[in-house]
């Protein structure tokens, strides 16, 4: 290590205008921990509830840095990790998550990095060994640190929940993160992406992706009939529900008879509604997902190497830019928001 201070953003108190940069010092690794030189971080819409005091339970310690996911270099660690100075990394939102079900003890309260842990958004952050994950050789550390949350979440949804198989229609709501992550890793895995949008000018841009199906919404639209269209009266297999409230309903009646919903988000709100008659007519199923463990996340990495698949990212913003970064958030971004840190 040849610098002794570093900057980072930070929370005094809750509220994105009170986000503020200050110059620290250097966190020194203890046992069994990594010191990161943080190449990038993205944001998530939790990201924003985090800061602005409506997500955690409990307030965290003040001050406070927010963000949870990132991708760095490895400068400092000791032999008793699995990683090696040098090696780029990305970390596990869960820390007590490594494999199979999630531990009671998270169920109760969770601990994850950026909120109630320290989150990412500094030049350099103390990383567990336990949840840091390499990172896939075909990305920037600009695309990978889109990885943890939003890939993740996607892809524990489709492939180690749903069991995603070929020749499978899959639903994504809206051009956020979690939403094109899905539909990448459909098309990937050789299933059908259908991707929902409000908005025409990003449907053109999904067609320029080479996404053919996709539904306009506008107003107060029934989209179910337009799915079950699409698919010929099949249905959809799996469906990413990102928007809760009433457009549960329309999820319901969208699936295939054995369908699963992956409940994921709560943007229309977090008391969802609809019919129980055609959820039990399709036999559905709806699965409760909070991104997932380290051994999927690993297996993500590998997938994202071997099918080339590259995360879309909406912007990137400089390190002295966070808060033109989180305005962009509530500005409906096609895709990942993205921080360099490191020049």
């Amino acid at each position: 290590m040849t610098t002794e201070t570093m900057r980072q953003w930070q929370l005094p108190s809750f509220g994105i205008s009170h986000l503020e940069q200050v110059t620290r010092p250097v966190p020194h690794p203890g046992h069994g921990e990594l010191l990161v030189r943080v190449g990038a971080v993205s944001l998530n819409y939790r990201d924003r509830l985090v800061v602005e005091g409506e997500l955690l339970p409990e307030r965290p310690a003040m001050p406070f840095i927010p963000v949870s996911d990132m991708c760095g270099e490895v400068v400092e660690t000791d032999e008793n990790t699995r990683f090696r100075v040098g090696d780029r990394v990305i970390g596990n939102f869960w820390t007590q998550w490594i494999d199979g079900e999630p531990p009671a003890a998270m169920v109760r309260h969770g601990l994850s990095l950026g909120g109630p842990l320290p989150g990412m958004l500094a030049e350099y952050v103390v990383l567990p060994d336990s949840v840091a994950v390499r990172a896939p050789d075909t990305l920037s550390d600009e695309e990978a640190s889109t990885l943890p949350v939003a890939g993740l979440t996607a892809w524990f949804a489709l492939v180690e929940t749903g069991n995603l198989l070929a020749g499978q229609s899959v639903v994504v709501q809206g051009t956020g993160g979690v939403s094109l992550f899905g539909m990448q890793i459909a098309r990937a895995l050789g299933a059908r992406a259908i991707v929902t949008s409000r908005s025409r000018q990003k449907q053109d841009r999904l067609k320029i992706l080479g996404v053919e199906d996709t539904v306009l919404i506008e107003g107060v639209h029934d989209w179910s009939g337009d799915v079950i269209r699409l698919t010929d009266g099949h249905g959809a297999d799996q469906i990413l529900e990102l928007i809760g409230g009433n457009n549960m309903h329309h999820s319901v009646n969208a699936l295939a008879s054995g369908g699963r919903i992956a409940q994921i988000g709560f943007l229309g709100g977090s008391d969802v509604s609809f019919s129980a008659v055609p959820l039990m007519l399709r036999r559905g199923i709806i699965q409760g997902i909070t991104v997932g463990h380290r051994t999927a996340l690993e297996r993500l990495v590998s997938a994202v190497d071997r099918y080339r698949i590259t995360p879309i990212i909406d912007h990137i913003y400089g390190f002295d830019d966070v808060h033109a970064a989180f305005a962009r958030l509530d500005e409906g971004p096609f895709g990942k928001v993205v921080i360099t840190v490191r020049p």
